[in-house]
C-alpha cells in the first residue's frame, strides 16, 4: 500500500511512526514545496510541488498518484484539508482514498464562527464566541461578556494572532488592525486534546486517546500526559456523529466546572499524535485496515493513563542535489 502524505513540513517523527507500522511492501511518498522541509527524507521518495493555491497544484498531485501507485492520500496542514475534500472524486477515480472531511465538515472546520454557531444548534458545550466587534460590544453593553476575553483568527490556524486580551481599549484596537479575529470567552479551566480516528467505511468514531496539555508551544502541545474519561469518548461520538470525517481528525477541548467543552477540530493528524501511537493508538494500522476494506470496530480506552510525552528538537542533515 502506498500513501501519499501532503505538507509534511517538520512532521519528521509522524512518517518515522508510519515507516514502523505500514504493512510489508507498503511505500511513504511525502511532498512539500520547500526541500528544506525535514519531514521529506524520512519517506521513500521526495516531491517539490508548487503551493496549494498555484493553478498546477492539484494536476501535480494526482499527477504523483498515478507515478507512484497511490492508495491512500493525506496532508497535514489546515488550508489544504477543504481543496481534498473537495476534489475526492478525482482521487477516487485514480482508487485513492482521501483521509479527509466531506466539503461541508471541512468548511466549518476551517471557520470557528460558523463551527460555533453549529455546535450551539446541536447543543454540543462550547466557548461563547462572537463573530465581530460590534457583536461582542453589544453583549458586553448587556451584561453579557466581560473581560478578560480570548481573541483568534476566524480561519487560522497553529495559533497564530491568537491571544488573551484585558480591555475594550486593546480589542478594540486589535480587531482594527485585523478585521478576522473573532472573540471567545476565556476558558480557564484544563486544556485538553484528543487524537481521534473516524472509520473511512462506517464513518464512526473507532479510536481516541485523549491528553492533558502540560505545555504548548509554536501552537502545539509538546508536553502531555495520557488519560481517560468515558464521559469524553461518548461526546467525541456525539461529535463525529453530526459530521463527516474520514481517517484522523484532532480535537481540542477545555474541562471547566465538570463540563467538557469543544475548542477546535482539525481533521488531520494532531500535531501530538506520536503521543498516541507511543502509547499503542496504532491510526496507521486502521488506515489500512480500511484500504483492505476491513471496517474498524471501536475500542476506546485501550492505552494506559498518566503515560507522558516529551518532545525534544532533533534535526535531518543530507546533501540536498540541486540547492546552495
Amino acid at each position: 500500500m502506498n500513501h501519499l502524505m501532503l505538507s509534511v513540513g517538520r512532521r519528521g517523527e509522524l512518517l518515522k511512526q508510519f515507516r514502523q507500522s505500514m504493512s510489508p511492501g507498503s511505500r511513504l511518498i511525502a511532498t512539500d514545496m520547500s526541500p528544506y522541509a525535514p519531514a521529506l527524507y524520512f519517506a521513500d521518495a521526495q516531491y517539490l510541488v508548487p503551493r496549494i493555491d498555484d493553478p498546477a497544484y492539484l494536476d501535480t498531485i494526482l499527477d504523483i498518484c498515478r507515478k507512484e501507485d497511490i492508495q491512500v492520500v493525506t496532508t497535514f496542514i489546515d488550508p489544504e484539508i477543504q481543496l481534498l475534500a473537495r476534489e475526492r472524486p478525482r482521487f477516487q477515480a485514480l482508487g485513492v482514498t482521501v483521509l479527509a472531511p466531506d466539503e461541508a465538515t471541512a468548511r466549518l472546520c476551517f471557520d470557528k464562527y460558523e463551527m460555533f454557531l453549529f455546535l450551539r444548534e446541536h447543543q454540543i458545550p462550547t466557548a461563547m464566541t462572537w463573530g465581530d466587534l460590534a457583536e461582542f460590544e453589544q453583549a458586553h453593553q448587556a451584561g453579557q461578556a466581560r473581560f478578560p476575553v480570548f481573541v483568534k483568527p476566524r480561519t487560522g490556524s497553529g495559533s497564530v494572532g491568537a491571544r488573551k486580551v484585558a480591555s475594550m481599549e486593546e480589542l478594540r484596537m486589535l480587531m482594527a488592525a485585523d478585521p478576522s479575529l473573532i472573540v471567545q470567552e476565556l476558558m480557564t479551566g484544563l486544556d485538553l486534546d484528543a487524537d481521534v480516528y473516524v472509520d473511512t467505511i462506517s464513518h464512526k468514531a473507532v479510536a481516541a486517546f485523549s491528553k492533558k496539555k502540560l505545555e504548548t508551544k509554536i501552537g502545539g502541545a509538546n508536553k502531555t500526559v495520557s488519560f481517560r474519561d468515558p464521559l469524553l469518548f461518548d461526546l467525541i461520538q456525539r461529535i463525529v456523529d453530526l459530521l463527516w470525517f474520514a481517517g484522523p481528525v484532532d480535537m481540542d477541548f477545555f474541562y471547566q466546572d465538570g463540563v467538557y467543552y469543544l475548542s477546535e477540530i482539525n481533521p488531520r493528524f494532531g500535531g501530538a499524535y506520536p503521543h498516541a501511537y507511543g502509547a499503542g493508538v496504532d491510526f496507521i494500522k486502521l488506515i489500512e485496515n480500511d484500504l483492505r476494506g476491513v471496517e474498524n470496530q471501536p475500542s476506546f480506552g485501550d492505552y494506559e493513563e498518566d503515560i507522558v510525552m516529551m518532545m525534544y528538537d532533533s534535526v535531518v542533515i543530507r546533501k540536498i542535489p540541486g540547492t546552495i
